[in-house]
């Protein structure tokens, strides 16, 4: 338990040094700070694999599925990869919910902090319970292919696209339960008008985001789970994952356009995921060959979005005189 205890701490102290030493001033992020960030925080989940290896090396924690130090960091690492990758599919959705509810700039940082913070305890109390789930029942296993499948299928279609925040379930039970008030009030959650506490934009924007972020958790988790049920191991590369989140949505929220072909990638991610887990028990693949599939749908992705030009619409086009 000591081996957890430490990466929790870990953890606590980066978010404690986040937000008290390097944004205690509030500001807005600029696409340099968050670009060294996102490298700061890849370099220290890639890092993290060799704490990976030493671990399974020394026998200093447990492993209920016998996995060797090579092993268990190639799983680390293309777990990681997956966490990462869907990532991207929830910064456009994060997006979406700060232009709806005009977040501005200044307090964005604020409101993704307070949403990685409670991320880490629903994913953390999702992964015990998956975990447990495949461990007690491997037809289990199944439900989560088809779940993916699914999920790829719908994001193909693209049926999330439309998604509106203010018409969301979750905003209207908000306004049901808790006094909503339209004005920013610094960056204060709450504020007191009249002799009634109400909840400002800022904090509906970070209960839209937490919950969706949970809805997020429902594809991720069983995807990695298709690559390890070692508990740690999906724990420390989902977690290291969604502390890189805050960084790379200040760095890629204002690309949007350019990554068009980046859901293509997610689509045959969340796809060979699926297929992996349903043929599971048939057909055991090689670690390096999910690393490398991972790697080569993201790259594509981004690579076509970089290289292949944008196709201009007929109003786009230049008017002969």
């Amino acid at each position: 338990m000591w081996v957890w205890i430490l990466f929790i701490a870990l953890i606590i102290v980066f978010l404690a040094l986040d937000l008290g030493v390097f944004n205690k001033d509030e500001h807005v992020i600029k696409s340099k700070e968050a670009a060294i960030w996102t490298a700061v925080w890849v370099s220290v989940a890639l890092a993290f694999s060799g704490v990976i290896y030493w671990l399974f090396t020394e026998g200093l924690i447990e492993n209920p599925t016998n996995l060797t130090p090579n092993n268990a960091v190639l799983k680390y690492i293309t777990g990681y990869l997956i966490e990462l990758s869907l990532s991207i599919d929830n910064v456009f959705v994060i997006a979406v919910i700060f232009s709806a509810f005009k977040i501005p700039a200044l307090y964005q940082h604020r409101v993704l902090f307070w949403g990685i913070l409670g991320a880490i305890v629903f994913r953390g109390l999702m992964i015990l319970f998956g975990v447990a789930l495949i461990t007690k029942f491997e037809w289990i296993i199944y439900v989560f292919g088809v779940f993916l499948l699914w999920t790829a299928f719908k994001m193909l279609k693209g049926d999330d696209e439309n998604f509106k925040p203010k018409d969301s379930w979750i905003f209207k039970q908000i306004g049901k339960i808790y006094p909503i008030t339209s004005d920013f009030h610094g960056h204060d959650f709450f504020v007191r008008l009249k002799g009634l506490r109400a909840a400002t934009p800022l904090f509906v924007a970070l209960v839209v985001i937490e919950l969706t972020d949970v809805l997020f958790a429902l594809d991720s988790i069983p995807a990695i789970l298709a690559i390890t049920a070692d508990p740690f191991i999906v724990f420390s590369s989902n977690i290291l994952a969604i502390l890189g989140l805050r960084s790379m949505y200040f760095l890629i929220s204002r690309m949007l356009e350019k990554f068009r072909y980046i859901n293509y990638s997610l689509v045959v991610i969340l796809a060979f995921v699926g297929l992996k887990m349903l043929f599971s028990h048939q057909v055991e693949l090689p670690e390096w060959l999910s690393l490398v599939v991972i790697s080569v749908a993201l790259l594509s992705g981004i690579g076509a979005s970089l290289l292949i030009p944008e196709k201009k619409t007929k109003e786009e086009l230049p008017q002969n005189d």
